[in-house]
């Protein structure tokens, strides 16, 4: 039986080592793809994005209003412009009182508050209404609706013994309510009634209130509400 030649050794030696070669190359790709699986990381998810916080926007105060003092507590009279009747208004504290009379039979008390601004709307039980307004502090002019008829009046800034006086008493079993307005100038009007029936008022003294009615002397004092 003859050997194989050196040729055939030869061929089986070169499939032989094709053989090695490819199975090398499976193995190193293999080796590759699952060192290279392995060596990458999971995939992180990504952070949010950080969001500067909105800055807070402090509102602007709103400037309040200057307050108006109250009106000072004063006294004033003064006449109508038709020369027909007086009035007289006392202030304290944001009240008011006010007289208005024509020295004969018609009058009316009012009472009411004071705007920090100055004006003011009295009323009377009777109906009639007072409008006015103080001016500056010196002065009220407005006007006095009575009975359906308007009077417009200025009563100036008044001192002690002018202004506002009453007396309230009973002689001889009637009850006496009398009012009086007594002008800067000295000059003035009133009126009493007697249960109710209005007359002309006697004078009374402006530095002491005294005044005789039917015979019987009371004094008056000065009003304020």
């Amino acid at each position: 039986m003859k050997r194989p030649g050196p040729l055939l050794t030869l061929l089986a030696g070169l499939v032989l080592g094709l053989f090695m070669l490819t199975l090398n190359a499976t193995s190193g790709t293999k080796t590759a793809s699952s060192s290279y699986s392995e060596a990458s990381p999971s995939a992180s998810p990504k952070s949010p994005a950080k969001t500067s916080p909105t800055p807070s926007v402090t509102p602007s105060p709103t400037p309040s209003k200057p307050s108006v003092p109250p009106v000072a507590n004063a006294n004033y009279a003064g006449r109508t412009d038709d020369d027909a009747a007086s009035v007289a208004v006392s202030v304290r504290d944001g009240k008011a009182v006010a007289y208005f009379c024509d020295g004969r039979y018609k009058e009316a008390w009012l009472r009411g508050r004071v705007n920090n601004n100055g004006s003011m709307k009295l009323t009377a039980p009777n109906g009639a209404v007072l409008d006015g307004r103080i001016e500056q502090g010196k002065k009220i002019t407005g006007t006095v609706k009575d009975e359906g008829r308007p009077y417009t009046f200025t009563a100036d800034k008044a001192v002690k013994p002018s202004g506002l006086w009453r007396a309230t008493a009973k002689v001889r079993g009637a009850k006496i309510d009398g009012g009086w307005i007594v002008l800067p100038n000295g000059r003035q009007t009133g009126i009493v009634t007697r249960d109710g029936k209005a007359a002309s008022a006697p004078r009374i003294d402006p530095e002491t209130g005294a005044v005789t009615v039917d015979g019987q002397q009371l004094t008056a004092r000065p009003v304020t509400p």
